[in-house]
Order: structure tokens, then sequence, then C-alpha cells
């Protein structure tokens, strides 16, 4: 009987670049995308034993781009009555504990009692679980970002997952990590095959994936929160909208309100990563703060590049 392929197995095979920031920390070129080793092991188990249901609800996204609020958003649209109820249940948990990632090692027996399933994935579209894209009735939401902003968030971010929130200095190697970026080299990297992958899958099956900006929903967060209920079969009755209910969720996941409440000041998640750190800003633009002209002339370009044959447009 041939042995089963294991993490260790696969991880020898794969190219690999060392992170420019965390010491003993490799990328590795999995399926086309980059991932590090604490990555692959959920990912495996994930493409392999997942089986998708009708009613699955999947967010995806490209890591720092929005993923935090809209798990929060939408956690709080199909569970809306329910918080009603109890509001409790949203505020005592990391919006990552209300959806959790296909990673978690807990995921199967986490997401198994919930209907509908709530779930989330950095996974690009191409190496889903086949049985996600072909459930006609299953839906996916993904979240993209203005790729400089994205890039911002993840520099700082890998930096408090290495020395923690007070880094006493600002993070180091910009240069290094921003010049690995526009080669495509950041976990669940290229981002241009990240975004595009979803973004054609979108234009050919709008039924079952929601595209979406961050900058858009930053800019109109009402007419998004009604467009996400009304895409996941949850649409807001004329009661709740004369009730003011999609204002309230608005408030509910505000980025002052989540980033200020107790559970999301406290705490680590399973990778090293403190519960604080996913509320740095949340700001759009934060990228001409950080990078020098010539970094952002050649992000510019390279963005253009990259989207502007498919008519993604981000304002940079």
């Amino acid at each position: 009987m041939e042995r089963e392929e294991t993490v260790d197995d696969i991880v020898a095979k794969l190219e690999k670049v060392k992170h420019p920031v965390r010491d003993n920390i490799y990328y590795y070129c999995y399926q086309g995308f980059w991932v590090n080793e604490f990555h692959l092991k959920g990912i495996k188990s994930f493409q392999t034993q997942f089986v998708a249901r009708e009613d699955d609800i999947v967010l995806a996204s490209c890591p720092k781009s929005g993923t935090t609020w809209l798990k929060s958003l939408v956690f709080a649209i199909v569970k809306r009555n329910s918080i009603k109820n109890d509001s409790h249940l949203f505020t005592s948990s990391n919006p990552h504990d209300l959806i959790p990632f296909d990673m978690n090692e807990k995921f199967m027996s986490i997401i198994e009692n919930m209907k509908p399933r709530l779930m989330a994935t950095h996974i690009p579209y191409p190496s889903l679980p086949i049985s996600i894209i072909n459930y006609s009735n299953s839906k996916i939401v993904y979240i993209c970002r203005n790729p400089l902003d994205l890039f911002v968030s993840d520099w700082y971010f890998n930096h408090k997952v290495l020395f923690g929130d007070d880094l006493g200095h600002e993070p180091s190697h910009l240069e290094e990590y921003f010049d690995m970026f526009c080669k495509g080299i950041h976990v669940f990297g290229p981002f241009w095959d990240h975004i595009l992958g979803y973004w054609k899958a979108s234009l050919e099956i709008p039924h079952k994936i929601l595209f979406l900006k961050y900058e858009d929903l930053k800019k109109d967060n009402i007419f998004f929160i009604r467009k996400i209920a009304d895409f996941l079969g949850f649409p807001f009755s004329v009661e709740e909208e004369n009730q003011r209910v999609p204002q309230e969720i608005e408030k509910w996941c505000s980025f002052e309100h989540l980033r200020n409440l107790e559970v999301n000041k406290i705490g680590k998640r399973p990778s090293g990563a403190s519960n604080s750190s996913f509320f740095r800003k949340g700001e759009i633009g934060d990228w001409a703060n950080c990078l020098t002209p010539q970094m952002a002339e050649r992000g510019k370009k390279l963005i253009q590049h990259k989207f502007g044959q498919y008519n993604l447009t981000f304002d940079v």
C-alpha cells in the first residue's frame, strides 16, 4: 500500500524563498502561489477532505485585504436575529473566531453545526476544493484591496507578529520586502493572480461569487451591507429597514467599535499574531505615508500592467 504524501514530503519538493523579516521562515511555492509551512498543513487538509454543502458561505481574500472586517459584516448580517437577542454573541469573540479559517486545526469541528456554515480562506480560486466550485448554491464573497495598501498592511503585520505590538521603532526591510512583493513573493501571492482568479470567475458566475473592493465598502458601507445580504439570501425586510437594521450592523462592524472591544485588545491567534494586530488603521491610501516616490511609481505601473487589460482598476 502506497504511503500517503505528507506535508514534509511536499515541502521538500517545493521551491522556497527566505522570508525577508522573520528568521527561519520560508515561502514555499505551492500550486503556483506562495505559502509558509504553517499554512500548508491546513490547506492540504481543506483541499482533500472538505466537502461543500449547498448553503455554505465562503469568504475569500488575499491576506490584509479587509478580511477581518468582512468576517464581522457577514456574521452580523447572517446572524443578526441571534445578535439582536444576545449581543454578547458578537462582542465576546474576535471575528476570526466567529468565522474560522480553513487553516484552523479545529476548522471542521467549529463549522460542523453551523447553519449555514460560515468559513474563510486565503486560497486562490483555482486551488479551492472542487466541491466548493461545483456546488451551484454555495456562495463565495471575495474582497480585495488596493495592492499598495495591502502591501503596507502586510509589512506592518509581519513586524507585529515578530516583535509584538510595541515595536519601539518603524518596521524595517521596506525595500527588500517591497521588491519581493512586486515579484509576487508574499503569502498567497502573487496578488495579481489571486485577485484576477476571483475577478474572472465572478464575471463568469456572478450568482455564485460576489466580488468586492475594500475601498468601495468604505465609501458606501450601507449600500454594500444590503448588497451582501441580498447576495447571500438574507435580505432586509421592510420592517428591518424601518428599524434601521443595516445602520445598526454598520455601527457594530465599524473599525472603531471592533478595535475597542476588549476581546480584540487581548489574546493571540494560533499563528502567534495578537488579536489587536488586526486593527491597525483601516485607512485608504496609507501607502502614500510609507512608500518612497520610486516605490510608489513602480507599484502603480505594476498594477496598471497586471489589471488594466481586465477592466479592473484601483485608485492609486
